[in-house]
């Protein structure tokens, strides 16, 4: 687990992501999914980089099912950038470091 990557629940969701006081980058994941590992070091990365302008945070979609269900999440990752509490952006698949930098800065 990382200090700077928010783990959150479908009871958390709303006072971690839609309440926020800043943009969130909210990973949809799960232990077995391969794609997901291999963007992991990127999201650690990417919330060191960013700082105090982006909360990343994790979601596992096969413990906290409602919250995936609610923005249909179909494929994972799914990452969803959600900004005053809605949805601002949402890419499916692994990334790149340079395309989720891209991602979010086309975004933020």
């Amino acid at each position: 687990m990382s200090a700077s990557i928010k783990y959150i629940s479908d009871s958390s969701f709303e006072q971690d992501v839609t309440q926020s006081d800043k943009p969130v980058l909210l990973d949809f994941w799960a232990e077995w999914c391969g794609p997901c590992k291999m963007i992991a070091p990127v999201l650690e990365e990417v919330s060191k980089d960013y700082g105090d302008r982006l909360q990343v945070a994790k979601i596992n979609v096969d413990d906290n099912q409602s919250t995936p269900a609610r923005f249909g999440v179909r494929g994972i990752p799914t990452l969803i950038l959600f900004k005053n509490g809605g949805i601002a952006a949402q890419k499916v698949g692994a990334l790149s470091k340079s395309q989720l930098m891209a991602f979010l800065d086309n975004n933020l």
